[in-house]
């Protein structure tokens, strides 16, 4: 790590694989690293549906990158792309009435005094949320964006990403 690369940076893949395209936030998180090396002050998260518990991963970090489908009423498969103002009121869709979402651990978080400045989340806007495994074809066709536009932030905030392929082991 060099002198200038951030600290504490969160990287949070969110979503039910078993309901579609809610999935797309954990499959855009596995191809992420799978295909990009980042500096070791980026922690990877599989946030699944743990709602509340992430809360304490969310204030301990400096800067959280979600990704995940985004209804933002958007054509299916479209990219979308949420900053810290605008995520509590779009961000993560519920699928049971029982279940705590992000808009409510954001809030928490914003109530203690805790929730970082700097926030985005990145995703697609979904075509199918429906109980089965596997996201829909439009929606699989563009992981590949949310995997580019994820480097381009994490990038931008400073940390340093080389291709999987080009790192050699000795």
């Amino acid at each position: 790590m060099t002198e200038n690369a951030p600290t504490g940076t969160a990287v949070i893949g969110l979503g039910n694989p078993l309901m579609g395209d809610d999935g797309l936030g954990l499959v855009a998180l596995d191809e992420l690293r799978a295909t990009w090396s980042f500096d070791p002050s980026v922690e990877w998260i599989d946030g699944g549906t743990w709602g509340m518990n992430l809360l304490y991963l969310i204030e301990d970090a400096e800067r959280v990158l979600f990704l995940d489908a985004i209804n933002a009423d958007k054509v299916p498969g479209e990219l979308v792309r949420l900053d810290r103002d605008d995520l509590p009121r779009l961000l993560t869709m519920k699928v049971s009435p029982h279940q705590i979402d992000l808009r409510e651990v954001l809030a928490v978080a914003e109530l203690r005094g805790k929730l970082p400045e700097t926030i985005t989340a990145i995703g697609l806007q979904p075509a199918e949320v429906l109980m089965r495994h596997g996201l829909s074809d439009v929606v699989t066709a563009g992981v590949s964006s949310v995997v580019d536009n994820a480097r381009a932030i994490l990038e931008a905030w400073g940390h340093r990403a080389e291709p999987v392929d080009a790192i050699v082991h000795a």
